[in-house]
């Protein structure tokens, strides 16, 4: 071998050791902020970068959408098969202000409805509300025994199906394009739609458990600060979210320390 070749054989690897950093020291927490229209108004924390140069930890928040049960957000157990999309819409201090962004029932609640001899239908409609929202509703009920029947089954003909689809089309129009989010929102929590669908739709079938099953919001409109706040109402008396401490056995030994 050549005198004065292979000069890093004594030199180790190359690069050296690499730190170890900590993610969670680069991160804040956030807390969430539900609509006015909902009891509970704080519903949980999350995390996200602190701003770095150009990279702005409000951009890396904005846009995020958070699921949540009803009964978390009313503080009612009984509600506790719908699921609340909520999406981030703006940052306000330590707060993410949140606006609706769907409904769902859960799987389980769904699966307990449906049932042999009994006839189930569905039928969804595309709306706009008065304030730009453009929603798509989805509906379902099930068909149930008249008074005093003997008859196992209970089963609604293709022609009655038909009509009471298009009563509930016409009904959930009604409903969603005379009023904004904000109140739409409210008349699906008491079910008031479902109830009127069955009611009107007793003369063609006797019907049960008519409900909204989800809605989507297909399209929003330009973002607003001032609808959104209004909506939201004023949290810069309140206090900005804490600190979550780590646990003691995660934080970085002392040897560690003094290697760094």
């Amino acid at each position: 071998m050549a005198v004065g070749k292979n000069k890093r054989i004594s030199k180790g690897k190359k690069g050296g050791k690499k730190k170890i950093v900590d993610p969670f020291t680069k991160k804040d927490w956030y807390s969430l902020k539900a609509p006015t229209m909902f009891s509970t108004r704080t519903f949980g924390q999350t995390l996200v970068t602190r701003t770095q140069g150009t990279k702005l930890a409000s951009d890396g928040l904005k846009g995020r959408v958070y699921e949540v049960s009803l009964a978390d957000l009313n503080q009612d157990e009984d509600q506790a098969f719908r699921k609340i999309k909520l999406r981030c819409d703006d940052i306000q201090g330590k707060n993410c202000l949140t606006q609706f962004h769907g409904m769902d029932f859960t799987t389980d609640k769904l699966r307990s409805l449906v049932r042999k001899w009994q006839t189930l239908i569905e039928a969804f409609v595309d709306v706009k509300t008065t304030d730009d929202y453009y929603l798509r509703i989805f509906c379902i009920a099930f068909t149930k025994k008249r008074q005093n029947q003997i008859k196992r089954s209970c089963y609604a003909q293709s022609a009655q199906i038909r009509q009471i689809r298009a009563k509930m089309v016409e009904i959930m129009k009604k409903h969603a394009s005379s009023c904004d989010l904000k109140e739409l929102v409210n008349k699906f929590i008491p079910e008031v739609i479902g109830k009127e669908i069955q009611k009107s739709c007793s003369s063609i079938f006797p019907l049960q458990n008519v409900a909204i099953r989800k809605c989507k919001v297909l399209k929003t409109p330009r973002f607003d600060l001032q609808k959104l706040l209004e909506v939201h109402g004023d949290y810069s008396d309140e206090i900005v979210a804490a600190e979550v401490d780590r646990p003691e056995e995660e934080e970085p030994k002392e040897e560690e320390k003094a290697e760094e």
